[in-house]
């Protein structure tokens, strides 16, 4: 599984529909499980981004198709990151 963190901002769309942002994130949610995902957490912010979630998924091209459809609805944009934890990392590294 490869682990993502995605911090999201809203577009105009998705600011002019904001009541609907939590139904929206639910039927995000339910596609990462139908592709063999799950949502490791999500959280709605003020500040520079208005929102983060984590997600892990079985591929980078799982992963980068529930982006791009995520995007496509027109709601929101994304930055993300791939993410490692410590024993991925340690293995990545030793092989320096």
């Amino acid at each position: 599984m490869v682990r993502y963190i995605s911090i999201i901002n809203f577009t105009v769309q998705g600011i002019q529909g904001i009541k609907n942002s939590p139904s929206r994130a639910h039927a995000f949610a339910a596609q990462i499980e139908q592709l063999g995902g799950k949502v490791l957490f999500q959280y709605w912010s003020l500040g520079d981004a208005d929102g983060c979630f984590g997600f892990e998924v079985p591929s980078e091209q799982v992963a980068t198709q529930l982006l791009l459809r995520l995007e496509q609805q027109g709601n929101v944009r994304t930055k993300s990151l791939r993410v490692f934890d410590a024993s991925e990392f340690a293995s990545i590294v030793d092989g320096l």
